[in-house]
């Protein structure tokens, strides 16, 4: 169960396929010893299942990166899919195109499934800021263009709105689809903490303007980090999704059209998350040599679970919005 990695670094073995039918007939005390060792193994592990779910599975089931199920049961560590062998296949070939983002994806989905969400953070913004200097991710800038100059409009790119003891926080740069900026992050962490601070404000609602909620973090802004550990410490600190957990049950959240990358990432901190029925949602880090690093490693896998995230993740696939309501990753469609 080893990572064989090359003398570069490049994981050559990155994805361990697990088929699960027939071990339930294993003693408890061999699916133990499997289970710990593919826990503790840096490989990405999906099990395939074709019969039924057995109790008897569980301690593999949750040890596994994800398992593929024609019938998931409704278990958080099962992705449905109709045909598991395709799609084993298809995440295998996402993660060989950038295997090194994606085995430290896998083990950092490990890291963050803990109470502690300043600790979670921490290690999604250290792996998050690592990979600004890995070779993935130069690949993927050097490929686009590298960074692209951008012209901020002379106006607030976050609206408030107050009413009584509501205070309506709207993204509002749709000319850019709300894309997560280094000045609307500043300008929505500054009105988070307005709610944070007022002790007046006992509602706090989240939304876009335009056509789509946001599409993610300003992709012209990639590669303009220099300092990787100044990166690490300004995603940490400067992160308006800690204040949203930090606010709780204060919070909600509207989403609608596109809801990509640090979309849905902040979105999901928000203790209800309602989404408009043409909303999709969306993780493309992995794609880019990197991994989510608005917060999502945290709060999508308290959502969802991390296996289910973890196949959001590697995958980059879409998920509509009535798999979101199944999975949990909203709370309702209106």
């Amino acid at each position: 169960m080893e990572l064989d990695i090359s003398p570069q670094g490049t994981p050559r073995n990155p994805v361990l396929v697990v088929a699960l039918d027939g071990w339930a007939g294993e003693s408890p005390e061999r699916i133990a010893r499997v289970a710990e060792a593919l826990a503790g193994s840096l490989r990405l592990s999906v099990g395939v299942l074709r019969g039924a779910v057995s109790p008897r599975l569980e301690p593999l089931l949750r040890a596994l990166t994800l398992t593929l199920a024609e019938d998931g049961a409704n278990s958080p560590m099962i992705v449905d899919h109709p045909d598991p062998e395709a799609a084993v296949r298809h995440l295998t070939d996402a993660v060989r195109r950038n295997p090194q983002a994606s085995v430290a994806l896998g083990r950092l989905l490990r890291q963050t499934a803990v109470p502690d969400t300043t600790a979670a953070l921490g290690a999604e913004a250290a792996v998050y800021s690592m990979l600004l200097a890995g070779s993935e991710f130069r690949r993927w800038l050097t490929e686009r263009g590298g960074p692209k100059p951008v012209n901020f409009p002379d106006r607030p790119l976050v609206r408030l709105d107050r009413e009584a003891d509501l205070l309506s926080v709207t993204l509002d740069y749709p000319e850019r689809r709300n894309a997560l900026s280094a000045p609307l992050r500043e300008q929505l962490l500054e009105a988070l903490r307005l709610a944070e601070l007022d002790d007046s404000i006992d509602r706090v609602l989240l939304r876009g303007a335009g056509p789509v909620f946001c599409s993610g973090g300003d992709l012209d802004e990639f590669g303009t980090a220099v300092d990787v550990v100044a990166a690490y410490q300004v995603r940490l600190e400067r992160g308006p999704w800690r204040v949203i957990d930090r606010l709780g049950e204060r919070v909600s959240a509207q989403v609608h059209g596109a809801c990509i990358g640090a979309g849905i990432e902040l979105s999901a901190f928000a203790h209800r998350l309602v989404a408009a029925p043409d909303t999709y949602f969306r993780l493309p880090e992995i794609a880019m040599g990197l991994v989510p690093g608005a917060g999502g490693t945290v709060s999508v896998p308290r959502r969802i679970g991390r296996w289910r995230a973890a196949w959001m993740m590697l995958t980059g696939d879409p998920i509509d919005t009535g798999t979101a309501l199944r999975w949990g990753l909203v709370d309702a469609i209106e």
